[in-house]
């Protein structure tokens, strides 16, 4: 076997990075990463991911057997504000990725969201195979983009080389805290130090925070395990991965202020779960069954979140 090869697209962004790291530094793997805004054209080269052009030169010039899709945009708040440019970049390049993958036997994986599910009370945790339900504009064109990735292989006869990974939030080592929807709640302790500053914060909806080198590790281990099998074809196509870890912001904040040693008397619960006015309306529970990883026999063990936090926090207490 030569050198294994490996392409990864938002490989500037917070789960990008690791990816990278993982295949790379830790794996010795030849890998490439792709970016359009941050990309330095030197370790990162910058690949418009609606361009079939551009698309096809960097599949054609770094030739992997897989290929990690990370890019998307996944704020949403952000995604809301712009629809369009969502669309194209979690939906139709995804579709495009995956059909140019398909042409060239390229194994594909899809970083999906938990967010795919409505998260109504009771209904958590969701095997593979439930029945998705969106609430946001986020959660729907990351489905569609599922849709489209499984249905370009479909259509080439590719079955099993498309594979679709949801995660839940993210957390890990950061460039800057809003990278993170968790990493930010670092910041709101420490605005919440200010006099006279009220941040309300949601203590309401479950959430599963898992680290980014745990997601990393895992697509390592998908990508290891797809490669080597003789039949993919029954290989399941779809799979999720969480940590155990639950929390509301508002836990998380608390932990936070224990770790830092810090009040947190500033920032109000706010229990009422949705504003029905709200443009983004946020899941109660998402949380993912990862029995078709364990299955397949891949771990799913995570790092422990306050202990991961508590070594972190050094960083902010300079």
């Amino acid at each position: 076997m030569g050198v294994k090869t490996a392409l990864v697209t938002g490989a500037t962004g917070l789960l990008g990075r690791q990816v990278v790291k993982t295949f790379g530094w830790l794996n010795n793997w030849d890998v490439t990463g792709t970016g359009f805004t941050r990309a330095d054209n030197s370790s990162v080269i910058k690949v418009d991911l609606g361009n079939a052009f551009e698309v096809e030169k960097a599949l054609d010039d770094t030739k992997p057997q897989v290929v990690v899709h990370c890019a998307a945009n996944r704020f949403p708040d952000k995604v809301d504000k712009d629809p369009e440019g969502t669309r194209a970049i979690n939906t139709e390049a995804s579709r495009l990725l995956a059909s140019l993958c398909a042409e060239r036997s390229i194994l594909l994986i899809y970083i999906s969201t938990d967010y795919v599910f409505s998260g109504k009370p009771g209904e958590a945790p969701y095997e593979a195979a439930a029945q998705p339900g969106p609430t946001n504009l986020y959660g729907q064109t990351k489905l569609d983009g599922e849709h489209a990735v499984l249905d370009e292989f479909k259509a080439a006869g590719k079955d099993g080389l498309g594979v679709v990974l949801r995660v839940p939030v993210l957390y890990g080592p950061a460039h800057r805290p809003d990278e993170a929807a968790i990493n930010v709640l670092m910041d709101s302790v420490l605005k919440a130090q200010q006099e006279g500053v009220k941040i309300k914060m949601d203590h309401w909806a479950l959430r599963y925070p898992t680290n980014t080198e745990d997601v990393a590790r895992v697509c390592y281990d998908i990508a290891v395990r797809y490669l080597e099998a003789s039949d993919r074809t029954s290989l399941p196509r779809v799979l999720q991965f969480s940590s155990e870890d639950k929390y509301t912001k508002y836990e998380i904040c608390k932990l936070f202020g224990e770790i830092m040693g810090l009040p947190i008397d500033r920032i109000e619960l706010n229990t009422e779960g949705n504003d029905p006015k709200a443009s983004v309306q946020r899941p109660y529970d998402c949380h993912l069954s990862t029995k078709a990883l364990k299955d397949l026999g891949i771990s799913v063990s995570t790092q422990d979140f306050t202990g991961w936090w508590r070594r972190e926090a050094r960083a902010f207490r300079k």
